[in-house]
């Protein structure tokens, strides 16, 4: 049998970089891919009702945005971007507000600060700090506390994960552990080390081996609670990608805690979002009945 966190260590410098520095193998990135997206997130700012720029802490970009479905208590779908830890911010992706408020679901899309001005880390309590804001306040600005779903891509995959393996009462004696009721990990980071080795990458995000080791859902943050998940990835994504995500499924799914696999078909990492952002396809579809459990 394979040893799923060894898998990497045959990798070559050139491996790592084709499999994980995805922007190099898209260079229409930064003039069509993310173009694209800011123009849709600006119109969906003007057509949705929304509270942006909502400070939930002390960082920097530790803000969110809400977008409103109309429904006090609708789901609560919080979403956190990718961009490897050190790019990105919580603007460009407005657009993906638009498919769920139209499905009866209140969103709110989470800023935090990046790498290299902050670590994985604290990227990680970042997080924890916008849900919880979410769970105290969150009757404050017209969300439903008790129905949290939790979603990201890429990194923001990884942030997924990291959330469904916290258990707050250790953060909060008085915090239920099942305070998120689902999660969707989009093309998620499970195992970080291959990230670090990636040279690419790690330069801007200044990882070392005890973080990489320390903040991986496959080493360290399992699930804590049966909340059902559903792990996507797209069908063009790199064999990596496929990986990250399998290992996370074939570690933590069980007749308790189901952990769906998805594909979505046809897409690299980047499409990957596009499908989501349309209501009519089977992704959407897929991440629908499973915040509306």
């Amino acid at each position: 049998m394979i040893d799923q966190l060894k898998y990497h260590s045959r990798f070559s410098a050139k491996e790592f970089d084709d499999q994980y520095n995805l922007r190099a193998g898209r260079p229409d990135y930064e003039v069509t891919v993310i173009p694209n997206w800011e123009l849709k997130s600006a119109s969906v700012r003007q057509e949705i009702d929304c509270n942006l720029n909502i400070i939930y802490g002390s960082g920097e970009n530790q803000k969110i945005d809400i977008f409103y479905c109309g429904e006090k208590s609708a789901p609560t779908l919080l979403y956190f971007h990718g961009g490897y830890w050190q790019r990105g911010n919580k603007s460009i992706y407005s657009f993906l507000a638009k498919p769920y408020t139209s499905s009866g679901v209140n969103v709110v899309i989470v800023g935090y600060d990046l790498c290299p001005d902050v670590s994985i880390t604290r990227i990680s309590e970042e997080a924890r700090e916008a849900i919880l804001f979410v769970w105290k306040k969150g009757k404050d600005f017209n969300l439903n506390p008790n129905r949290i779903v939790v979603m990201g891509h890429s990194a923001g995959g990884h942030i997924t994960q990291m959330m469904m393996g916290t258990k707050w009462s250790n953060l909060e004696i008085m915090l239920p552990n099942d305070l998120i009721k689902a999660g969707i990990p989009i093309s998620p980071l499970s195992y970080l080390e291959p990230v670090r080795l990636t040279e690419a990458l790690n330069a801007g995000i200044r990882m070392d081996e005890l973080e990489a080791e320390t903040q991986s859902p496959m080493t360290q943050h399992p699930p804590v609670t049966n909340a059902p998940q559903l792990v996507a990835v797209g069908g063009l994504e790199t064999t990596e990608f496929h990986r990250q995500a399998q290992m996370y499924v074939d570690a933590y799914n069980s007749k308790e805690r189901i952990i769906k696999f998805f594909e979505v078909p046809n897409v690299d990492h980047f499409d990957e979002l596009n499908i989501l952002e349309d209501s009519q396809s089977s992704f959407f579809k897929e991440t629908i009945r499973l915040i509306k459990l």
